[in-house]
């Protein structure tokens, strides 16, 4: 029988894999939009993604802090959602009001960070 404890080290670890896979799969996408587009694709690709990632950090960091203190519920994984949901949309909103994105770009990053996910299940099996 395995120990809470490890399931719980386990599962730390394999969410921060799966951040490090979003990050890898935004940096080449953001590089692939640089030699396509120029610097604007490429900030723009970084700023798509980073639009998913940073909420997603935060949420893996809050659910791991509730955890360690006993008071992982539904209720905090899912107000952990709402906010990564509210907090890529607010990301994306600034962005377009300080910098002049290029929308596929960005989408493009946005949508390689959210998929990335898909990618670490796969790998996994």
């Amino acid at each position: 029988m395995l120990d809470s404890h490890l399931i719980g080290a386990r599962s730390w670890l394999d969410m921060l894999k799966t951040i490090g896979l979003q990050l890898g799969v935004v940096l080449v996408i953001a590089a692939v939009a640089g030699g396509w587009v120029g610097a604007q694709g490429a900030i723009s690709a970084l700023i798509g993604g980073a639009s998913y990632l940073i909420p997603n950090l935060l949420f893996v960091l809050r659910l791991k802090i509730a955890t360690a203190a006993g008071r992982a519920s539904a209720v905090t994984f899912f107000a952990g959602e709402f906010f990564k949901v509210a907090a890529t949309i607010g990301i994306l909103i600034v962005a377009q009001k300080f910098y002049d994105v290029h929308w596929l770009a960005l989408l493009v990053g946005l949508f390689a960070a959210l998929k990335a996910n898909l990618f670490a299940f796969l790998l996994k099996t």
